[in-house]
């Protein structure tokens, strides 16, 4: 597949495993066949110790393993990973490493969160948020336009089928990685988790997430180390709150010229004129939540 707009990695709609096409009734009463996002279980042991089953579409396993681990605080930053084996059959994915993890008390502790196909938090929330200081560096509005228009306009499972969540990993204005799942929360899974196997650095980086910038996505943007989270969709209270306590740059409805910055607005560069970028027309783009 050849990738749009440089990415890494890019959403292939085409994927056969990750649609279906299933016969229904339209409006109008006549037959129809559209294309609907297929969901199956993945079951994630961080060496003998079974950990979660989530529901995923499918794709890069691996990464998701990995970046669940990881958002959980099960691996830590010294922890070296051995392996990571995936059954297709048994839909299992095994992440080795060479030395014994903590997660006992990570595991008798779980707190359920907003996400969408219900995301899950292992122990405290705030764990590894006192002390945390983010980069400051610098976001160019005029990068805010630019990645807009090039995420909201790349081929992807949400313009083909609808019900995903999709999260893209920027340098600059450039979209690098581009992850999507039934739950938002797996997509940034996907990316932390490629990011951890790939040694690839934070500090430059900007998250952009097509869901709502709720507490637990904050949280996790933070955690990565990534100093900017930015969506088309809204707020909660909870989020804006964390994100203001561990100085996130935290930019939501950002729909043709507007965005709202309700967090580190001081890493802003303000070198964009907002008259120069074309509006929104209604009902264009992808919306915030699918």
């Amino acid at each position: 597949m050849q990738l749009p707009n440089d990415y890494i990695i890019a959403p292939d709609p085409e994927a056969p495993r990750l649609t279906r096409k299933v016969t229904g009734t339209d409006h109008t009463g006549a037959l129809t066949e559209i294309s609907v996002v297929e969901e199956r279980p993945l079951t994630i042991f961080l060496n003998s110790q079974e950990v979660v089953t989530a529901m995923t579409i499918g794709d890069y396993p691996e990464y998701l393993a990995v970046g669940f681990l990881r958002n959980q605080g099960m691996l830590r930053d010294d922890d070296v990973i051995t392996g990571v084996d995936y059954d297709d059959d048994l839909e299992v994915a095994v992440v080795r490493t060479a030395s014994r993890t903590t997660y006992e008390e990570k595991v008798k502790k779980k707190t359920r969160t907003s996400g969408c196909a219900v995301g899950t938090v292992f122990g405290d929330m705030m764990e590894g948020l006192e002390g945390l200081t983010l980069p400051e560096t610098p976001v160019k509005t005029s990068w805010l336009y630019a990645l807009a228009h090039k995420i909201n306009t790349t081929p992807s499972l949400y313009l083909q089928a609808g019900a995903i969540h999709g999260s893209v990993l920027c340098q600059g204005d450039r979209p690098l990685v581009y992850m999507e799942d039934v739950g938002r929360h797996n997509a940034v899974d996907k990316i932390a988790g490629w990011m951890f196997l790939n040694g690839v650095s934070a500090e430059d980086k900007i998250l952009y997430t097509t869901g709502r910038l709720t507490s637990e996505m904050v949280i996790k943007t933070a955690l990565m180390g990534i100093p900017v989270l930015a969506s088309r969709s809204g707020f909660t209270a909870w989020g804006v709150e964390i994100a203001r306590q561990v100085g996130l740059t935290c930019i939501g409805r950002m729909r043709g010229k507007r965005f709202v910055c309700l967090s580190g607005e001081e890493r802003l560069d303000w070198d964009a004129d907002p008259d120069s970028v074309p509006d929104e027309s209604k009902g264009s783009g992808r919306k915030g939540s699918a």
